[in-house]
């Protein structure tokens, strides 16, 4: 047996106490009372769980995201493995899976719900109904993973259904991502059987969800910040709540992660208790997942921190083992094995041209970012016409957007984007969501060219290029994730952060922000490998509009 003393915190009963916890077999055998007052500066307390994550967008493979999470008071995640699914279907999920178990680390993976996302984006893979319930069946998967298509569960299709109807059968939670979807298509919706949202913009929002039945998880990732908008819902409905940070890049998992949305909360005058619960305690009850909550018998998962207002974490103990102490990570050595799914498929000036069907000027569709968000606006620009092609126009900040299948040859679909504010040079991913194509922003076509081929050649990464420079983020797991520390990955990354602000992004997290602009369920106007998708009228769209 070992014993570890300090004030305990019992968010059971919300209270705290000084004591001794008891850890045998990886189990809390026993809570050893000793007195009523707090001595000495150390606190134990239950670990921090992400309640909706896709470990993916952190460019890291599942142990070495765990290596970063334990130094934050991590102890588990719930994972939606769907940006590998799409590139490598159920191989790519059970590699994460398996990477994970090794770790030591509680990963959580939901079976992904939307693969592809909607048929008008392509992707490497699809998971139907069938192959969703062979994998809830399993046993080996937690959840159904966001049901992005709720224009599907609102209308009833049958596959959709048949997806839902299995996680039901298989007694787990569905998990939503519903948008701006209010009035009688949300009750419908959350009639189906959905149970949380992570998608919320307002508290108006988040209480007509809350007031159905659904948990809501306030995001807060490196593009999306939803965090200030809606925290003091907390003050009213705290067991309906639940912390998140959906998609964040390892320069913000280096930067605090978790502790830091707990600090936040508090510092917004949520109470310590309500703030501890929606850190880790309502998720662990909402999945039923199993994760120790510091009670006798439970699992040993716990962290130590030397206080109740910075938390620093000191140590951090999973199934009784310490996988982080005193600035030391001490998680399972994991091979990691490269795996993908990427074809070549090289452009030139030409693919990336868009002809106008007017001589002098022309209106067109045109993305409009918004900071902090993954909505775009759709608006309508007249841009000039030249020899009878349309440009870029970096003055007015219309740059173009172009998307490439990367999973079979084929010509980039081009649109047009407002609000990424570069003056010169490209950027480019192969983390573009949901179905990881390519997708470039750039102020001339020749950079456009070049950093989209730089990242083909590297078979996925993050790149800039302009006439002097091309700089790559090689990410050869399935195209989205580095065979490297998490350390080298944020340096490589910060660096192309710098550059591409040089040249004139006025974007806080560029390359995750223009990951979204593929993400053809989240509203107003997005981009797939097949061209523009107007997501409220959820059909194509063309770039040119008609002036007649």
């Amino acid at each position: 047996m070992e014993k570890i003393r300090g004030n305990i915190v019992n968010l059971k009963e919300e209270k705290i106490f000084f004591g001794d916890v008891i850890i045998s077999g990886g189990l809390v055998f026993d809570l050893v009372f000793i007195s009523e007052e707090e001595k000495g500066e150390r606190y134990i307390l239950p670990g921090f769980v992400d309640s909706h994550i896709h470990i993916e967008s952190s460019m890291l493979v599942p142990s070495e995201f765990a290596k970063v999470a334990v130094r934050t008071g991590v102890v588990a995640t719930v994972s939606d493995p769907h940006e590998i699914a799409n590139v490598l279907g159920v191989d790519g999920v059970e590699y994460m899976r398996l990477n994970g178990v090794l770790s030591g680390f509680k990963f959580f993976f939901g079976v992904p719900s939307c693969v592809p996302a909607v048929l008008f984006d392509r992707s490497g893979a699809v998971l139907d109904s069938r192959i969703v319930s062979e994998m809830l069946e399993s046993g080996n998967y937690f959840y159904l993973s966001e049901m992005m298509n709720f224009p599907g569960v609102v209308g009833g299709d049958l596959d959709v259904k048949a997806k839902i109807d299995a996680a039901l059968r298989c007694g787990v939670k569905v998990d939503g991502h519903a948008p701006g979807l209010v009035g009688g298509d949300l009750k419908a919706y959350v009639g189906a059987g959905i149970t949380t949202d992570h998608e919320c913009m307002s508290l108006q929002e988040a209480e007509e969800k809350i007031r159905l039945g659904m948990k809501i998880q306030i995001r807060e990732g490196s593009a999306a910040k939803n965090f200030d908008s809606l925290i003091d819902i907390v003050k009213v409905y705290p067991d309906m709540v639940m912390l998140c940070s959906d998609d964040c890049h390892p320069d913000d998992l280096l930067n605090g992660y978790f502790v830091g949305l707990l600090k936040r909360a508090l510092s917004k005058g949520v109470n310590l208790f309500d703030a501890l619960r929606i850190s880790g305690y309502n998720a662990v009850k909402h999945y039923n997942l199993p994760v120790g909550l510091l009670q006798k018998g439970d699992s040993a998962d716990f962290i130590v921190v030397d206080n109740l207002s910075d938390f620093n974490v000191k140590k951090t103990v999973v199934d009784g083992s310490v996988l982080f102490e005193n600035g030391v990570v001490c998680t399972n050595s994991v091979e990691v094995e490269v795996v993908n799914n990427f074809v070549e498929n090289i452009i030139s000036v030409d693919d990336v041209k868009v002809l106008s069907p007017c001589e002098d000027s022309v209106l067109v569709r045109v993305i409009g970012v918004l900071e902090g968000e993954l909505y775009t606006h759709s608006e309508v620009c007249r841009l000039a016409v030249q020899n009878g092609e349309v440009f870029s126009q970096k003055d007015s900040d219309i740059l173009k957007i172009v998307a490439l299948n990367r999973y079979q040859k084929a010509k980039p679909s081009v649109g047009f984007i407002r609000g990424f504010g570069l003056k010169k040079g490209a950027i480019c991913s192969s983390v573009s969501h949901d179905s990881h194509n390519i997708v470039a922003i750039g102020v001339d076509d020749e950079s456009i060219v070049k950093v989209i081929n730089a990242v083909v050649a590297s078979k996925g990464g993050l790149a800039y290029a302009d006439e002097d420079v091309v700089k790559v983020l090689e990410l050869p797991v399935a195209g989205i994730m580095a065979a490297a520390p998490a350390e080298k990955v944020a340096d490589e990354y910060r660096c192309l952060l710098e550059i591409t602000k040089k040249s004139g992004s006025i974007v806080k997290a560029p390359f995750m922000t223009m990951a979204f602009m593929s993400l053809i369920v989240i509203p107003e106007l997005k981009i797939s490998d097949q061209g523009l998708f107007d997501v409220l009228e959820f059909k194509p769209t063309s770039l040119f509009v008609n002036e007649r």
